[in-house]
């Protein structure tokens, strides 16, 4: 009885210092999963969260690269731009964007997607969904796989 009495005091330690074991895993598991969170996704086809507009496939598809050099391609204009993104925050800087012929609605819907790029500042990620907000913005990308 006395040798189990004083084994449990070692045996307790063990356990704790296994305890801590874990939860030491558990944080670095966890603060690897922050920082691959907060990545942005160069290199991707972010394309916008929408339905294609009536008479045609086209959504619009936004890509960036590591250098920040954007891809915008519209409804009907393309063209390029450039994002300067920062831990959250981003911001997009439209270039010269070369109209193609379209009808009137997707030239509308162009032109406000223009100015909700050129609004947005912050930018997060949940799966594969790449979220833009900024003042009354919020512009929902799924993230392409290549």
């Amino acid at each position: 009885m006395v040798l189990a009495t004083a084994a449990q005091p070692a045996i307790a330690q063990g356990i704790a210092a296994q305890g801590i074991a874990a939860q030491v895993v558990a944080a670095q598991v966890i603060a690897v999963q922050v920082i691959a969170q907060a990545e942005f996704p160069y290199e991707r086809d972010l394309v916008l969260d929408a339905r294609p507009m009536r008479g045609g496939k086209r959504v619009p598809i936004l890509s960036i690269d590591s250098s920040g050099r954007a891809q915008i391609d519209l409804w009907c204009k393309r063209g390029q731009g450039q994002a300067v993104i920062a831990g959250d925050t981003i911001t997009v800087l439209v270039g010269a964007m070369r109209d193609e012929p379209c009808s009137p609605e997707r030239a509308q819907a162009d032109e406000e997607m223009l100015a909700a790029l050129s609004q947005v500042t912050n930018w997060s990620q949940r799966g594969e969904t790449v979220t833009f907000t900024g003042g009354n913005t919020t512009l929902r990308f799924r993230a392409a796989s290549n």
